[in-house]
């Protein structure tokens, strides 16, 4: 839709809904997708800029900055196989969005990807959609209604149940694990609560209002970003503990006699340290900061005295 709305300026929703063969409801929707849509960061600057008003009060779509669009996209081999395994992760995902489009989707990327596609075959992407598919399809429930929801949500750093009201923004999956991204009206903030975590959810009659200000998270770089303001923390693992290295973003690593590395990492939060520290119990070790490295050594000590040793 995009390139024509491109050669096409002040289109009426009316006639861009009868040239694709869709209602202008869905047409108005799709636009509303494209609004959120643009290159990648999605900084200031970056995002497809769509006039809604315009849109929902003379029915006239007007679009700016995507110019990189104005012609159908042509797509290499491997961003089709990527597509085609994104849209099958997508159809495996509970909630009340159109299959049928997704299907079709996949079947016209198939066509066009040829051997390719046999490619994307071979790659599984296993989504906890079964366990979670009524708290989904409530939240796919309040997307599509544009409602706030109030969730009952465990906190596992603290083990605790919290009560919080919701303005859910999309549902996404990542590595397999299915989360709501929204702004949290506790935390007044934008916020990832995964599915599996959550102990009930209710949408409410209450329409949701997300700020103008809020903005998806970039999420290519994993759920897990640490800021430079986050506290500097240094490991020394042995060669059974370098997994930390693989499964959490790093400053620096240094190699060290006896296949020992030195890995230093930002967190936000001691706590979520100690308890790996812990779990690395003879495989790593704090080694600074010194302070943090007490902390880890009395947390071994009290989990040890629970066990009269």
């Amino acid at each position: 839709m995009l390139p024509y709305l491109r050669s096409h300026p002040s289109a009426r929703v009316s006639e861009v809904a009868a040239l694709f063969g869709v209602s202008e409801r869905q047409v108005i929707r799709d636009l509303q997708v494209l609004w959120f849509s643009g290159l990648p960061g999605l900084q200031m600057g970056d995002y497809i800029e769509v006039d809604m008003e315009a849109v929902e009060g003379e029915g006239i779509i007007s679009v700016s900055n995507a110019d990189y669009l104005a012609r159908p996209l042509r797509l290499r081999t491997d961003e089709a196989v990527a597509l085609i395994v994104a849209l099958r992760t997508l159809a495996a995902v509970p909630g009340s969005f159109e299959r049928g489009a997704v299907e079709r989707a996949i079947t016209k990327l198939e066509n066009a990807a040829g051997e390719a596609a046999q490619q994307a075959a071979a790659v599984q992407v296993q989504v906890d959609g079964d366990a979670v598919a009524d708290v989904a399809a409530t939240v796919r429930g309040a997307l599509d209604s544009k409602n706030r929801l109030h969730l009952s949500y465990w906190v596992p750093a603290r083990d605790e149940a919290t009560e919080r009201d919701v303005d859910p923004m999309r549902l996404v999956v990542v590595d397999g694990r299915l989360y709501l991204e929204g702004w949290c009206h506790r935390a007044e903030s934008v916020r990832l609560f995964r599915l599996d975590r959550v102990l009930d959810v209710k949408e409410l009659d209450v329409p949701a209002q997300v700020p103008s200000e809020a903005r998806p998270r970039d999420l290519d770089g994993g759920l897990f970003q640490p800021s430079p303001d986050d506290e500097l923390v240094t490991f020394v693992l042995t060669p059974a503990g370098r997994w930390v290295a693989d499964y959490y973003p790093y400053e620096s690593a240094e190699e060290l006699p006896g296949g020992e590395l030195r890995l230093q990492l930002r967190a936000r939060d001691r706590g979520w340290v100690r308890r790996l520290a812990l779990r690395l119990g003879s495989t790593g070790r704090v080694v600074e900061p010194a302070e943090l490295s007490a902390e880890v050594t009395a947390a071994a000590r009290d989990a040890l005295a629970a066990y009269g040793e």
